[in-house]
């Protein structure tokens, strides 16, 4: 079980309104989206786009409704683009994560990624070459540094098509990276997709951890996936991603062995499916009382 001391619950807001296909959800409200967060009881949530970009605004709706910002994705550039680019965009982010007073900032490497495009998502996923690897980690130790100055750590999300996807990608950017700079975003979901062994991921690295996303997923539509040939936001729609309780993935696992490390930090739902057929409140639901039952938090 989880020290609920130690440990906090939050819920991502692309269950209500997704970042990649903003016409999934369209119709729900931020207000609705954080208002039902609270109501599922959760205290924590990332950022969406309907989200107010004034710090002082958004601390109003979310004070009230005993929420907080805990984590926020950011897109880097670092092997496309030049490093002052990406790190220029980092820092207002930073800015505006420790005005919400956020500890974690997530950061997904874009270059090349094909999980916004219709590319299939088992088929055409970039590889990089050593020089690559290289402007990848030495760029997430600088930006580690940046974000150690605002007091808040950079961690890394893995996720399904892009340059980071599997475990022997993780291994070797968490190889060249520097601990004391860099972490991990363990997501269980993006892991199971992709066909690997998600609990030997976090095992390794639970000392590095420092932001989980809990996403489940639904074995027959991954399969739907590889076999027709379909993108990654096409494996969204069709339902690939559900939240924990949901799908195949069994989390007590998961929770014993961030019990047994002494994890400290957020664990967070997040299971972006559309909501006009998953509702996103009774979703937020089934997840939290699973997660309180299996994690005791």
């Amino acid at each position: 079980m989880l020290d609920k001391n130690k440990v906090k619950l939050g819920i991502a807001p692309i269950a209500w309104t997704n970042d990649d296909m903003p016409d999934l959800g369209a119709e729900n409200t931020f207000e609705q989206c954080v208002s039902e967060m609270a109501l599922a009881g959760y205290t924590g949530c990332e950022v969406g786009n309907k989200y107010p970009k004034d710090p002082e605004t958004l601390h109003r709706y979310l004070d009230i409704r005993g929420l907080e910002i805990c984590n926020q994705w950011f897109s880097s550039f670092l092997i496309s683009k030049p490093y002052e680019e990406t790190e220029k965009a980092f820092i207002e982010q930073c800015r505006f994560l420790k005005a919400m007073g956020a500890k974690i900032i997530g950061a997904s490497e874009q270059s090349y990624s094909i999980q916004g495009t219709d590319k299939p998502v088992f088929e055409e996923k970039y590889v990089m070459n050593d020089r690559e690897w290289d402007l990848l980690c030495d760029g997430l130790n600088r930006l580690g540094r940046v974000a150690k100055d605002f007091g808040i750590s950079l961690t890394f999300h893995h996720h399904m098509g892009t340059v980071v996807q599997t475990a022997d990608e993780i291994d070797r950017m968490m190889a060249g990276t520097d601990p004391e700079y860099f972490s991990l975003l363990f997501d269980s979901g993006h892991l199971a997709y992709c066909g690997q062994d998600y609990l030997a991921v976090l095992k390794k690295y639970v000392g590095r951890v420092k932001h989980v996303h809990l996403k489940d997923i639904r074995p027959d539509v991954v399969q739907k996936v590889k076999d027709e040939h379909l993108s990654f936001l096409q494996g969204v729609r069709a339902g690939a991603f559900t939240v924990p309780g949901d799908g195949a993935i069994d989390f007590a696992p998961i929770f014993d062995i961030l019990a047994s490390a002494g994890y400290s930090g957020y664990v967070l739902v997040e299971a972006e499916q559309d909501p006009a057929i998953a509702n996103p409140f009774e979703y937020a639901v089934k997840a939290r009382n699973y997660i309180r039952e299996k994690a005791g938090i």
